[in-house]
């Protein structure tokens, strides 16, 4: 029996209860993918013994696998699989000294743990996602997480400057950046580590241009394997940087046991600076403006998320926990009678400033309400955190109010992530707004603006199995228009079950076939994560969806 085979060389919990199988057939997504085991490693050696293990048995059954798991609240379905899952976040939970150079985390820290930590050193990971007080470490590595900071200081890829993992020789290796020579000698090593360098090099520099053209056009990308970001040639001592490929990878080429994250200083002070559009029609030309002037972001919610405030606005009101109610009650005043004047904007465009001073901030926004002048949008200066926080507020949890409060149906993620060049936006939105509106669908957008990202959530009743059509659908639709416009079909929230399978929109079948050669390099035995990245199918994603 596996679960006692297991037990005779594992530290850690292994579990196969109903409970238990029922509860990690689930995350964030749209499927239900019961495993057969759940094991609690105690740390990296169990993961090492696991691995060596399920190598050796493939030749009895092949369909053995390892799927790694952190928080589980990916909405790709990244974290779920058949046969083992192995969650990190019981015992791999460490935080190390934090250091702005290099702090030493493991996967299984929530990122809501991690923070404050952080914040007492004046320090912060600035690519935290709006799911930061649900989500890991880990799943932010497995993802190449993104967020609202992504915009000045970019994503997860970033801010991995180490990290351990175990290779499918059930080994665990460091992995850091190499100059020309180092990897020289890791090449003529010999085993397997040496070995997979030599053939993950040669590969990359046998196809140098097909890859560097497959490299989406756009600030943002979580597609695929980052086999564009490995070798820089430009650099000596990090020439070649393995972390480069492995951020984003999902687990599927190998398992992150700890990783030496670099941090920011936090600004001390930030508010925004407030555009109510009435049509999309100077969207670009917005942006393109704003960027020049160094925002911290520049996040975007639409007229639906704004509706749904108004909505549910004693609940919203109540999520802000504010000091003083009656004042933020109050704080709400222009916007309504701003709404009954000309009814609600199309799109809200929140840009954050960040200073060491008020006076500088304010400045800043003076600055840019003087350059935007000319558009003649009604736009507003918050006067404090507290009032800034109310636009953030409806940013943020609009989706959860949705969620509440629409019975019958639930939250669909599977065109929940798409980039396209923010220069595009004013043709791509509206296009993409009535392929939606062609299906009924009730959704919410809201997005990262400055980078072109938009997050489209449909509220979906799954006992209906007319959904299915709905769902691949609008899926090739939507992601045809992405790809019309040179896209990204995920910007963070990466492959998983539900865009494996759309790959083919973005990439060449040259450039696919360099995909499965690099999990070959990594995974000859397919043991870890099958499914994601590569060799995902519609009839498996279809098969999956949990309706119920």
């Amino acid at each position: 029996m596996l679960k006692e085979e297991i037990k005779k060389f594992f530290k850690g919990e292994v579990e196969d209860s109903e409970d238990i199988l029922e509860t990690y057939s689930h995350d964030a997504s749209l499927f239900v993918v019961k495993p057969k085991l759940v094991v609690f490693p105690k740390d990296a050696s169990d993961i090492e013994n696991l691995v060596k293990f399920v190598s050796d048995q493939k030749g009895v059954d092949s369909r053995l696998s390892i799927t790694i798991r952190a928080a589980g609240s990916c909405m790709s379905g990244g974290p779920l699989g058949e046969s083992i899952i192995v969650d990190l976040m019981r015992h791999m939970n460490h935080i190390g000294e934090i250091n702005r150079d290099g702090t030493i985390v493991e996967p299984g820290v929530y990122y809501r743990d991690f923070e404050p930590k952080t914040l007492e050193k004046g320090l912060i990971l600035p690519c935290y996602t709006a799911s930061k007080n649900l989500n890991a470490i880990g799943g932010m590595i497995g993802n190449n997480c993104a967020g609202e900071k992504t915009l000045r200081y970019g994503k997860m890829e970033n801010f991995v400057l180490e990290s351990k993992v175990i290779f499918s020789d059930g080994r665990e290796y460091e992995i850091k950046p190499l100059s020309r020579e180092e990897l020289e000698t890791k090449m003529n090593q010999g085993d397997f580590e040496g070995n997979t360098y030599k053939k993950l090099f040669e590969l990359i520099e046998s196809n140098k241009q097909k890859i560097n053209e497959a490299k989406p056009k756009v600030s943002k990308n979580s597609a695929g394997y980052f086999l564009w970001n490995v070798v820089d040639p430009e650099r000596n001592e990090g020439f070649f940087d393995l972390n480069k490929l492995i951020v984003g990878s999902q687990g599927t080429l190998g398992l992150v046991t700890e990783a030496k994250i670099k941090l920011v200083p936090v600004e001390s002070k930030s508010k925004l600076f407030v555009i109510f559009m009435r049509d999309l029609t100077h969207l670009a030309d917005l942006v393109n403006e704003v960027l020049p002037t160094t925002p911290e972001s520049v996040e975007t919610y639409d007229d639906a998320t704004m509706k749904l405030a108004f909505r549910f606005f004693p609940e919203m009101l109540r999520t802000m926990k504010a000091k003083n109610f009656f004042k933020l009650l109050l704080s709400f005043i222009p916007e309504a009678f701003m709404m009954l004047r000309g009814g609600i904007p199309k799109l809200i465009v929140l840009v954050e400033y960040a200073g060491k001073s008020e006076q500088e901030i304010n400045q800043k926004m003076q600055n840019l309400e003087n350059k935007i002048k000319h558009f003649g949008f009604v736009t507003r200066q918050t006067k404090s955190e507290e009032e800034s926080n109310k636009y953030w507020t409806i940013r943020r949890e609009s989706f959860s109010l949705l969620r509440k409060h629409v019975h019958g149906s639930r939250t669909a993620p599977f065109i929940d992530d798409v980039v396209v060049e923010p220069k595009h936006m004013p043709e791509f939105l509206p296009k993409m707004r009535k392929i939606l509106d062609s299906y009924k669908l009730v959704y919410t957008i809201a997005g990262h603006a400055g980078n072109g990202n938009f997050h489209i959530i449909p509220l979906m009743d799954m006992r209906n199995r007319d959904n299915v059509r709905v769902i691949r659908e609008v899926g090739e639709k939507i992601y045809n228009l992405v790809a019309e416009y040179g896209g990204s079909i995920t910007g963070e929230h990466n492959d998983g079950i539900v865009r494996t399978p759309y790959l083919n929109k973005m990439y060449s079948k040259e450039i696919l076939d360099l995909f499965q050669e690099t999990k070959t390099i990594f995974d000859p035995q397919n043991i870890f994560n099958p499914g994601k990245k590569v060799n995902g199918s519609m009839e498996y994603l279809e098969s999956h969806l949990a309706l119920e």
